[in-house]
């Protein structure tokens, strides 16, 4: 099963989006950058959100950036998860970013493979705010492997 086919089995919504103000997936060379997802979720970690709340709201970032690379380049096969960005809207002396991250990660690793082509760099970094009070924000680098 490959990418695509796995993340519709995972509920991904992969239906056409309408331009915005800014490009949700650009492409240079062999290379899809995303702009940031935010989540749904607004508030901040460590000061009314739980880490778990964190890591769902991570995940529906994933599947938002994956819904933007879908529609940049009409399908998700064919496609290595280069490198993740995410930004947490964090309390001060909140330091488990990485854990709220590993939402988008672990959904990233499940439909790309975790030591294939979903095995990617990371950054994980808390935020004093985020744009709307989003409680998560992530972007990724995807890879073109082949046309």
């Amino acid at each position: 099963m490959g990418p695509e086919e796995k993340a519709k089995e995972l509920g991904v919504n992969l239906s056409e989006q309408k331009p915005g103000y800014l490009n949700l997936c650009a492409r240079t060379g062999n290379l899809l950058i995303s702009s940031g997802h935010t989540s749904d979720l607004k508030g901040m970690l460590g000061a009314g959100l739980t880490v778990e709340q964190g890591y769902e709201a991570a995940k529906d970032c994933a599947k938002k950036i994956l819904r933007s690379v879908h529609n940049a380049h009409g399908t998700l096969d064919g496609l290595r998860v280069i490198k993740l960005l995410g930004c947490v809207y964090s309390a001060p002396g909140f330091t488990d970013q990485h854990l709220v991250i590993n939402g988008a990660s672990d959904l990233l690793h499940e439909i790309f493979g975790k030591e294939g082509d979903g095995y990617h760099a990371r950054s994980a970094l808390g935020f004093a705010a985020l744009p709307t009070g989003a409680a998560v924000e992530v972007e990724a680098i995807f890879e073109i492997k082949s046309e």
